[in-house]
């Protein structure tokens, strides 16, 4: 009986072990990214495009630069995989006040990859520029990525996602001044949190179907397929969830056992002393 209470101890305490790590790597995830141009952890591609088609490809974790008019439509298009929540932030710098007759509003918008527009969790997805002020900074968190969704939902889903930046409402003698701007994207894996049952034959990339199949003057995969992960979409199968699956099915079993052997041993009968 002691022997196997000990070992009983020792299976509890490996198990807890195993939740606690998971617990931990969960909470370590990052809950909020510095502005543009704050982490420093890579630079990106200096244009925009002007529609979805013609979009910029920024990978996460690179800081996108562009030169653009006021009223121009900005483009970019990034990766987002199963599990990620994606924070947007881009910042918008503008001519001195004294070239400028008056505010003017900004607006940061996301789409997937069927051009449904993604709303945000929360963020400062629309900002004003004052009269004295020269930047403002635009932020959307959407929600976690899903690995499968219902046809009717709006639900996120793995693929390709475009960041749409343009002004919304400035005076009319505004138009074309020149501007410059600073987009990032970052991504928090919500680990086995955010898992669901099923998963998307493929990612929802436009135009995946025409993959080495280039014409002349046509480039040989669309701009939006060059935002695939490196390491492939839904890669990392690999998830805590396992951890409190394995820990959880540890710990029943061993108090199973800990319990048949209670049972067992409170059903056995009293030894009577011999000559009694």
């Amino acid at each position: 009986m002691f022997r196997t209470r000990r070992v009983l101890a020792g299976a509890l305490l490996t198990g807890l072990a195993l939740l606690t790590g998971a617990g931990a790597a969960v909470a370590d995830d990052p809950s909020s990214s510095p502005s543009p141009g704050e982490s420093g952890d890579g630079s990106g591609p200096t244009e925009a495009g002007t529609a979805f088609r013609t979009a910029t490809v920024l990978q996460q974790d690179q800081l996108a630069t562009a030169g653009a008019s006021a009223g121009d439509y900005l483009y970019w298009v990034f990766p987002a995989d199963a599990g990620q929540r994606a924070t947007v932030r881009a910042k918008v710098t503008l001519p001195e006040s004294t070239a400028r007759h008056g505010t003017s509003t900004w607006q940061v918008d996301v789409y997937d990859g069927l051009r449904r527009r993604q709303a945000c969790m929360y963020g400062k997805q629309t900002g004003k520029v004052t009269a004295d002020a020269g930047t403002v900074e635009l932020a959307c968190v959407l929600r976690t990525v899903r690995s499968w969704s219902e046809p009717w939902a709006n639900d996120p889903l793995p693929g390709s996602y475009y960041v749409r930046l343009t002004v919304v409402d400035l005076p009319s003698a505004d138009l074309g001044l020149p501007v410059q701007t600073e987009v990032e994207v970052t991504a928090a894996d919500k680990g086995g949190a955010a898992d669901v049952d099923g998963s998307l034959s493929t990612p929802l990339i436009p135009g995946a179907s025409s993959v080495g199949q280039a014409t002349e003057g046509a480039s040989a995969a669309p701009a939006a397929l060059a935002g695939e992960p490196e390491d492939g979409w839904s890669s990392g199968w690999w998830t805590d969830r396992w951890l409190w699956t394995v820990g959880g099915g540890v710990l029943g079993a061993f108090a199973a056992v800990f319990g048949y052997s209670l049972t067992r041993g409170s059903g056995r009968p009293s030894r009577v002393p011999p000559g009694v």
